[in-house]
């Protein structure tokens, strides 16, 4: 079952998948237009999802957020509850930074996150989920702000959740965690031009080193390595649904040396674009 919510003024878009057994995102395919951020519950038994490429397991009863770019493909997509949605519904930028469409859950980590529930929050997910199937219905002139109320409190639960399982270092302070969200955000924004720590450190009034504290109280990943891994992530994505050649896709993500591009794509990965492109199917990739 497909429920849907379309708000001809704003273009507010909310979609929700109930176990629809095609089910999936081809971001450079199709679905390149639609810029949804997805929230999906498998709430069956344990499964593959290819998220660009790279099989992960999405074991029972877990929530994965994923990001407007990325494709992905489920092995049971029969057993998924999806949440999809644009900007334009929901995006609180200025104000509940932590719930927002920039927030924590998209934004707090430059890996992907999988969300484990617990039974009492499965059958908090499912009380909400009820109501959510109810307000699709009621389609009167406060349906917009009600499920938007419910989205909030979705996306809250969901944070709360991420951040039990994520964050366990209480050295890293909430101002210290919204800057690296702030730090993931302008990467996301500006990669394709600025691929130095020393222009998102400006960005953020804080030194290259100081990055680098925040990150290690984090992860193991550096600022740079952040860089680079979506570098590399979009090129891997432009090989393998795009027909640009290596030279293109070099100059599109901010080389002017193509050969240049080359040589850092092969120093990360092992091998060159072109072979990448040649080794690899249009569905899937490893990682080196």
């Amino acid at each position: 079952m497909k429920l849907h919510y379309i708000d001809p003024v704003s273009t507010g878009e909310l979609h929700l998948n109930l176990h629809e057994p095609d089910f999936d995102r081809l971001f450079f395919k199709r679905d390149h237009k639609d810029k949804f951020l997805t929230i999906a519950w498998n709430d069956g038994p344990a499964q593959i999802v290819t998220i660009d490429g790279i099989q992960y397991t999405l074991t029972s009863q877990t929530v994965l957020p994923l990001m407007v770019n990325q494709t992905f493909t489920f092995e049971h997509p029969e057993q998924v509850i999806a949440w999809q949605y644009n900007r334009n519904f929901y995006c609180i930028v200025d104000h509940d930074k932590e719930v927002s469409c920039v927030g924590f859950l998209f934004y707090g980590s430059a890996e992907i996150m999988f969300i484990a529930l617990d039974e009492k929050q499965q059958r908090k997910l499912n009380l909400l989920l009820q109501v959510f199937i109810e307000e699709f219905d009621d389609k009167d002139t406060i349906q917009r702000d009600m499920l938007q109320m419910l989205l909030k409190r979705l996306i809250i639960i969901v944070t709360r959740l991420a951040k039990k399982q994520y964050l366990n270092n209480e050295s890293l302070t909430e101002d210290k965690l919204d800057i690296l969200r702030k730090f993931n955000l302008l990467v996301e924004n500006n990669y394709r031009k600025q691929h130095t720590v020393q222009f998102y450190a400006d960005r953020l009034n804080k030194s290259p080193k100081t990055l680098a504290n925040y990150f290690a109280i984090y992860n193991d990943k550096s600022p740079l390595t952040v860089i680079r891994d979506r570098l590399l992530l979009e090129a891997k994505r432009l090989l393998m649904y795009t027909d640009k050649s290596a030279k293109e896709i070099a100059y599109d993500l901010g080389y002017e040396d193509a050969a240049y591009f080359s040589n850092f794509f092969k120093k990360q990965i092992g091998i060159a674009p072109s072979d990448f492109r040649n080794a690899k199917s249009k569905s899937t990739f490893q990682e080196r």
